[in-house]
């Protein structure tokens, strides 16, 4: 779950990628954007701790894009760090004229990471959607799917979100049962890094190297 607010809210565990197989010489563009998953709106069922469909997804809402703030950089400095998207902000505000990305709540969307070529990122913005073509190339993670609230659903992840989200400090317990808390940490997978190898077309300015590009994803701790 992730929270929204009518100003905005970080998204919060921030998703951190890890790069390789670029053009060390080459410039890139590194951007997300936030999709639906489908055209149904949830609501979470409190006696069986699950979400079900509620009914239709609301209308679609502007697209918006959050383009890394490092971007253009080349290909050698996108690969000796991990990229992270921490500053990456969320509204359900549909007037928001800020750049935040805007989503409804009880919406399931899922994260996608672009690797732009400069060239191809010419016309790269905020309000307009991803451009499409030789030298931009997608990748999500079915682990970063997440469902959109105003307010925490599940107290679980209340805990979970308080204790692990630094701009939370002042919701704390300085008392709270810390083995609890990990075991309770443990137990959702979510929280646990991935590693994902994905296969790919050659884009044009990426060297093949084996057809692959490593990624890793984690989550902030």
């Amino acid at each position: 779950m992730t929270s929204l607010f009518p100003m905005f809210r970080r998204m919060f565990p921030a998703m951190r990628v890890k790069i390789s197989g670029l053009d060390p010489h080459q410039q890139y563009y590194i951007a997300m954007d936030i999709v639906p998953v489908d055209n149904k709106r949830y609501r979470y069922v409190y006696h069986s701790s699950k979400w079900m469909v509620a009914g239709n997804a609301d209308s679609p809402v502007p697209p918006r894009v959050y383009i890394h703030p490092d971007s253009p950089a080349s290909g050698e400095t996108w690969m000796r760090q991990v990229i992270s998207f921490d500053k990456l902000k969320l509204t359900n505000n549909e007037l928001d004229d800020q750049g935040h990305i805007i989503l409804h709540s009880m919406h399931k969307y899922q994260p996608r990471v672009h690797v732009i070529r400069k060239d191809c990122g010419d016309d790269l913005s905020p309000v307009k959607p991803i451009p499409s073509g030789e030298g931009v190339k997608a990748f999500s993670f079915p682990e970063t799917v997440f469902t959109t609230v105003t307010a925490y659903q599940n107290q679980q992840i209340t805990r979970l979100k308080i204790d692990r989200n630094p701009f939370a400090k002042g919701f704390r317990d300085s008392g709270r049962n810390r083995m609890g808390l990990e075991a309770l940490v443990e137990s959702y997978a979510f929280w646990r890094p991935s590693l994902r190898t994905l296969t790919f077309e050659d884009i044009p300015g990426i060297p093949k190297q084996g057809n692959k590009c490593l990624w890793a994803l984690s989550k902030q701790k």
